[in-house]
């Protein structure tokens, strides 16, 4: 099924401690990947975040549980948030 949330999105991996750490998949986070945590998207599918003020969409695959504050559909790594010139928090469409 196709679904499209619309949320804000955070992002994590500089200065917080999980570079290098493990996922809930088990892989070792890699900040400068194109990865995202999202509470229900399995494992390994990919999706496609947008950033609602810019126009700005990155593909990113899901490898990790979060984020865990309400409002939040997902947490992007470091990389693919710059990619989306995302600040620390923004407006996004995950497809």
């Amino acid at each position: 099924m196709h679904r499209v949330e619309t949320c804000i999105a955070s992002h994590y991996g500089v200065g917080d401690g999980y570079h290098g750490r493990r996922t809930a998949s088990g892989e070792r986070f890699n900040t400068y990947a194109m990865t995202a945590a999202h509470r229900t998207r399995r494992f390994g599918s990919h999706v496609t975040v947008k950033n609602t003020a810019n126009g700005r969409s990155v593909r990113v695959r899901i490898n990790d549980r979060g984020p865990f504050i309400k409002g939040r559909c997902i947490d992007l790594s470091h990389a693919a948030a710059r990619a989306i010139g995302m600040g620390g928090l923004a407006r996004v469409t995950v497809e």
